[in-house]
């Protein structure tokens, strides 16, 4: 791993405003792109181009896509691979499985790392559940994830909020069963996740109530893993907790 690491973020919007000085607080330097849409009439060979050749020119080493998911994200993935930057991306994960392997495969062709932010992930409470109660057979898993304030990204709450849920259940508890998510906006602040069997609850975590450093916390898991530490929150993690929440919301209509 370099000596001192360098990050581009890619957009312009809120969530790129608020990572900036996260990241130079930590010590690493931080460039941004803020033009990341594809242009009118451009090819997607000629985008993929383009934003490899900004990104290349950032002399980072790791690239954050701050930006909404979509069909662009899995090119905007390619591009700084292309480039030779490792990158994270933000959730949800909308890739199919046939755009997730390919991306995969592209990376570990060229020693890179895709990771998905998922920054409830590296709570210590949720490793305690992890050391506790993985698989979680025999255990019910349920949350609440809801915010108190409008959507501003245009991505359903269940999508939005319910996939952080789910990668907690996906993490620590796989094989427990999901006995109910709620999800939305516009309602009391709420961010609780818990585990229960048929007689009692297990446990529970309140997922407003921490005062741990989780960005920073996650960005450190993937600086370790340049240096060959297991990092499980990849593209292949974000697809079985999308696989999980779409078979949710089939169960369960809105």
């Amino acid at each position: 791993m370099p000596e001192s690491l360098a990050y581009v973020i890619l957009g312009r919007g809120r969530w790129a405003r608020k990572l900036c000085p996260i990241i130079s607080g930590e010590g690493r330097s931080v460039v941004a792109i803020e033009e990341t849409r594809q242009l009118p009439f451009e090819t997607e060979p000629d985008y993929v181009d383009r934003l490899a050749v900004a990104m290349r020119a950032s002399s980072a080493q790791i690239a954050w896509l701050c930006v909404l998911p979509g069909p662009h994200v899995s090119l905007m993935i390619q591009a700084a691979i292309d480039a030779g930057l490792h990158v994270i991306a933000e959730k949800p994960w909308y890739g199919s499985n046939e755009d997730t392997q390919k991306l995969q495969s592209l990376a570990r062709a060229n020693g890179r790392i895709i990771a998905v932010h998922f920054e409830y992930l590296v709570l210590e409470e949720v490793e305690q559940w992890r050391a506790q109660f993985h698989p979680g057979t025999g255990c019910r898993f349920g949350g609440r994830f809801r915010l108190g304030r409008s959507d501003r990204s245009g991505i359903p709450a269940i999508d939005n909020l319910g996939c952080h849920l789910l990668s907690i259940r996906e993490y620590a508890v796989p094989s427990a069963t999901i006995s109910g998510i709620r999800c939305g906006y516009d309602l009391p602040d709420e961010r609780l996740v818990w585990i229960d069997n048929s007689k009692q609850r297990l446990a529970s975590i309140d997922l407003l109530s921490h005062s741990q450093p989780i960005i920073q916390r996650f960005m450190k898991r993937i600086e370790a893993s340049l240096d060959g530490e297991a990092f499980p929150f990849d593209l292949e993690f974000a697809l079985r907790v999308a696989g999980e929440l779409n078979a949710y919301k089939r169960r369960n209509p809105a």
